[in-house]
């Protein structure tokens, strides 16, 4: 944190989609509030998550075995092992990772348990994706944006309704990154199970959390301009590029990564 510049207050009386998603993950740092949206989701929102984490885990070290040295992380979450940029940096121990979540648990985890390699560095940001000219600005002090960024926003836009402007927020994003960067992308989805829809929407309802869940033609223009590595713009568990293939299950997630041309 910036000397003189107040600590954000934790607000436990409100849920946060970040602890929810700790939560469904197995963890340990979220409260009663959180629990009670998790434990009133469909049971399969817990494989949900975690098919999605594991989408995280391949494609982050796919982009760092092909020389993906920069990442900037949004939406970051509670810190959960393998953390991204230890995925990373175990390829790569110079690469430069920053992440930002507007939580503030998230910020009291992320200063005690990202630590960075010696030769690389791990940042952390109090910012919201809202205000996306604002953390390229302040990402600017840890990466460098006249080489390659792989920037990723994992589990983050189904909560930013269609009056935010998700789409106009990810292309500020992108417009910011130079050529040779890359987008890693997941949303929520009921594609695949469209008889859940009414209930994961009600859950979070429920704890004031907003949720707009999007379909496959609805996901496809956050990559509006770029260029999909294959498989392209799946779903959770159809996106690997090496061996072992992971189990193909129903997933509530598109994914895609693609290139800044």
């Amino acid at each position: 944190m910036t000397a003189g510049v107040p600590r954000p207050v934790i607000d436990t009386s409100k849920p946060h989609p970040a602890r929810v998603y700790d939560w469904l993950l197995g963890g340990k740092d979220n409260y009663p509030v959180d629990q009670q949206v998790g434990e009133t989701l469909p049971a399969e929102a817990r494989g949900n998550a975690a098919r999605n984490r594991a989408f995280m885990h391949r494609a982050a070290a796919w982009l760092a075995k092909n020389g993906a040295g920069q990442f900037l992380d949004i939406g970051s979450g509670i810190p959960t092992e393998p953390n991204l940029h230890q995925i990373v940096q175990g390829i790569r121990p110079d690469a430069r990772i920053v992440y930002a979540d507007n939580d503030p648990i998230v910020l009291r985890h992320a200063e005690a348990l990202l630590t960075s390699t010696p030769e690389g560095a791990t940042h952390f940001l109090h910012a919201d994706v809202r205000q996306p000219e604002t953390i390229v600005e302040r990402a600017h002090e840890v990466l460098d944006f006249d080489r390659p960024i792989a920037l990723s926003l994992i589990a983050l836009l189904h909560f930013l309704p269609d009056d935010e402007d998700p789409y106009g927020v990810v292309s500020t994003l992108v417009e910011a990154l130079p050529s040779g960067s890359y987008l890693l992308l997941s949303h929520g989805t009921a594609d695949q199970h469209p008889e859940l829809k009414q209930e994961t929407e009600a859950a979070y309802k429920k704890g004031a959390i907003p949720l707009r869940m999007r379909t496959r033609s609805e996901v496809e223009p956050f990559f509006a301009g770029l260029e999909l590595v294959a498989p392209g713009l799946v779903s959770a568990t159809e996106w690997y590029r090496e061996e072992p293939a992971p189990v193909q299950e129903r997933s509530g997630f598109y994914v895609g990564v693609a290139r800044v041309p």
